[in-house]
């Protein structure tokens, strides 16, 4: 189930009371993308990281609760953008946060590039 499915003034008033609890961490939702084959399903998808933890630090927390061996590749988006590791949550936050609050990524094991 998408988390969208939720209504927006639900999702808005879970984002500002998580944002008004923890100031200093970004509310995440991580779903699972098109292209996600043999990655099983997060057993949570909301995540709530520290402004300045970056993108290769939650990728690895990530992998952690899915589960997944080494040899298989994890890639985690922002809408259309495939960030570096070295981006801060903060900065993903603040270009790429939805308008309820949350910031969505999806998580696939194929690069859908080109």
């Amino acid at each position: 189930m998408s988390y969208k499915n939720i209504p927006f003034e639900r999702r808005r008033a879970e984002s500002i009371n998580i944002m008004s609890k923890y100031p200093g961490r970004v509310p995440i939702i991580v779903q699972v993308g098109r292209g996600a084959k043999d990655i099983p399903p997060l057993d949570k998808n909301k995540f709530l990281a520290p402004m300045n933890m970056t993108m290769g630090q939650f990728i690895y927390t990530v992998r952690r609760r899915i589960n997944l061996s080494a040899e298989k590749a994890l890639f985690l988006f922002c809408g259309d953008t495939l960030p570096t590791t070295a981006t801060q949550m903060g900065e993903l936050y603040q270009y790429h946060a939805d308008p309820d609050g949350f910031l969505y990524m999806t998580y696939t094991s194929e690069s859908t590039f080109g």
